[in-house]
C-alpha cells in the first residue's frame, strides 16, 4: 500500500511560519504532504479546481489553514467530498474571525476545525483520520499518546516536589 497524501493550502504565504507545525508532524508520521498557497478570495478559481481534483491526484484528506475571513476552508469542502481540516490562523480580531469562518459552516458542508494556529493538531487529526485505512499510523499514534502522558506525570512530580519546599 502507498503512502497517504495530505494536500495543505495555506490562503497566503504569511502563514507558512504558523503551520511549520503542521508539515513536521505529517513528515514524523511518514504522510506525504503537498503544500500550496492557493486564495479562496485572489484565485477562487484555483481553489474551486484543486478542490475538485484532489481526489483524482491521490490527496486523501486537505488541511487548509487561513486567517482573517477564511473561507479557505469551506470553498475547499464545498468542491470535494474529501474530509477537510481547518486551520484558523491568527491575524485579526485575535484570530475570532478566522475561527468563526472556519467552524461555522453551513449543513452538509463540514471542515473539522483545530485551534488558532495549531497545525500540529491539524496533522495529529489527519493521521487519526487516516489510521482506518493505513494500520501503520495507529502505533505512532499510541505512542505519541504515551509519551505525552509520561511527560505530564513528570511535571506532576517536579510540581509536587516544588510546592513541598515552599512548605517546609
Amino acid at each position: 500500500m502507498s503512502k497517504p497524501k495530505v494536500a495543505l493550502i495555506m490562503g497566503s504565504d504569511s502563514d507558512f511560519e504558523k503551520i511549520k507545525g503542521c508539515i513536521t508532524k505529517l513528515n514524523e508520521f511518514d504522510i506525504e504532504c503537498e503544500v500550496s498557497v492557493i486564495s479562496a478570495h485572489r484565485t477562487p478559481e484555483k481553489a474551486m479546481k484543486y478542490a475538485q481534483d484532489a481526489e483524482a491526484n491521490g490527496i486523501e484528506i486537505i488541511i487548509c489553514a487561513a486567517g482573517m475571513a477564511a473561507h479557505l476552508g469551506g470553498v475547499v469542502a464545498a468542491n470535494t467530498t474529501l474530509p477537510v481540516i481547518g486551520i484558523p490562523i491568527e491575524s485579526t480580531f485575535n484570530g475570532l474571525d478566522a475561527m468563526l469562518a472556519t467552524v461555522q459552516m453551513p449543513p452538509g458542508i463540514p471542515v473539522a476545525t483545530v485551534g488558532l494556529n495549531n497545525g500540529t493538531n491539524a496533522a495529529i487529526l489527519a493521521a487519526e483520520i487516516l489510521a482506518v485505512k493505513y494500520d501503520y499510523l495507529k502505533k505512532p499514534l499510541k505512542d505519541a499518546r504515551k509519551t505525552m502522558a509520561e511527560g505530564v506525570e513528570k511535571k506532576d512530580l517536579l510540581i509536587k516536589e516544588k510546592a513541598a519546599q515552599l512548605m517546609q
